[in-house]
């Protein structure tokens, strides 16, 4: 049976702790270990609070999160992306239905293009030869809030997201 009170709880964990990761990657580039883990940690309450099925709801969860994983972990190896950032999505993976986390990933896409735009131009206008290092935990968790928004805050919502279409 769905717990709608402590599943709306859960979200607000999530998004405080997209909160900080952004802050956090802003202020050290670097989104800590334990915050990751404890939104990974918490996506099974989520699950059950939710109602969803080990077979195929969880496991499709999963599946998209190794997915994640093994893709971004590419991009890791290859330093085109920071390690938190690696793992924070992966962990909303978990959280995030397949749908969502596909927008998720385009709404993350175009955020982070425009905060890499600004920093660069703040770069180039400051005269700096060292390294642009974009906190892209901000582009993650901008994307991860609206995705918050859209699908559980009837306020935000389309009609068609809310009778359950799309």
């Amino acid at each position: 049976m769905p717990d709608v009170e402590f599943r709306y709880l859960l979200l607000g964990c999530l998004a405080i702790a997209l909160l900080v990761a952004a802050f956090t990657d802003i202020r050290r580039r670097q989104i800590d270990n334990w915050l990751n883990a404890a939104i990974a940690a918490s996506a099974p309450l989520f699950w059950w609070a939710s109602g969803l099925a080990l077979w195929p709801d969880v496991a499709w969860q999963l599946g998209v999160a190794a997915i994640t994983f093994a893709g971004l972990a590419v991009l890791f190896a290859i330093r085109a992306m920071g390690g938190g950032d690696v793992k924070l999505l992966t962990a909303l993976a978990l959280w995030i239905q397949p749908v969502w986390f596909m927008r998720l990933l385009v709404v993350m896409a175009l955020v982070g293009g425009v905060l890499t735009l600004v920093l660069g131009a703040w770069h180039v206008a400051r005269r700096q030869r060292s390294k642009l290092a974009i906190p892209y935990g901000v582009a993650i968790s901008t994307a991860g809030l609206w995705v918050l928004a859209s699908q559980y805050l009837p306020a935000f919502q389309s009609p068609a997201a809310s009778a359950g279409i799309g």
